[in-house]
């Protein structure tokens, strides 16, 4: 009886009290991984987190993107995770989705670089691995090749380093990234799982779809 009583005092320990997550992240999920002997973080669509500590940051993507971020030189990275809404009509589908575009996907990247920039990263150092925008359903408009064209153009325009990516094809992704050390993991997810997340999905392009305009980002 005494040993069991010592073995659970000993487990209790080994599991770090979850601490308290940074100032304007306290709206996203925090909690201990056994598995990854870490605190992990979950982006979910729309979110952004930015650390300097050794934890990780998850996210699931099906047609979405996420773009990861980090200053290899001070130990910085962030994550987003941003989708475009759907375009209505037409038959040139990126003119018709670019004023969105710009609200979603470019508030989703400058929220991003600002927040690295504030936390210390330097811009000149930033580099960028990218992920997601798969065609997960084939009844699905194809929101994740004009992901993929959206954050292509962005990144060229910006003029940013991107040294990885994953993008395209016909799988959700679950992507692990280490903001401390920029590494990333990706690791494609059964077809069973799709119809889940294509539903999730398509209920954030109608919030975003009749979302009212926001003000602009200033990116410094």
């Amino acid at each position: 009886m005494n040993t069991q009583r010592i073995e659970r005092r000993i487990d209790r320990r080994t599991v770090p009290t979850v601490t308290e997550a940074p100032p304007g992240y306290e709206h996203l999920r925090r909690f201990w991984d056994p598995v990854q002997g870490c605190m992990t973080v979950k982006v979910l669509p729309g979110e952004f987190y930015v650390s300097s500590q050794e934890e990780m940051v998850s996210t699931v993507l099906g047609s979405c993107v996420s773009a990861c971020i980090h200053d290899p030189v001070r130990g910085i990275g962030g994550m987003n995770h941003f989708m475009l809404p759907e375009s209505k009509g037409g038959s040139d589908s990126w003119a018709s989705t670019v004023g969105r575009a710009a609200r979603y996907g470019s508030d989703a990247m400058e929220h991003l670089i600002n927040d690295l920039l504030k936390a210390g990263a330097q811009r000149a150092d930033l580099s960028v691995k990218l992920f997601g925008g798969g065609r997960v359903l084939a009844q699905m408009s194809d929101v994740g090749q004009r992901n993929i064209e959206f954050v292509r153009r962005y990144i060229s325009t910006e003029k940013l380093k991107v040294v990885a990516e994953d993008l395209g094809d016909i799988y959700p992704r679950q992507v692990q990234f280490f903001p401390q050390s920029g590494k990333a993991r990706v690791r494609q997810l059964r077809r069973s799982d799709d119809v889940k997340l294509v539903a999730g999905e398509r209920t954030y392009l109608k919030q975003l779809a009749n979302d009212p305009i926001k003000g602009e980002v200033e990116l410094f």
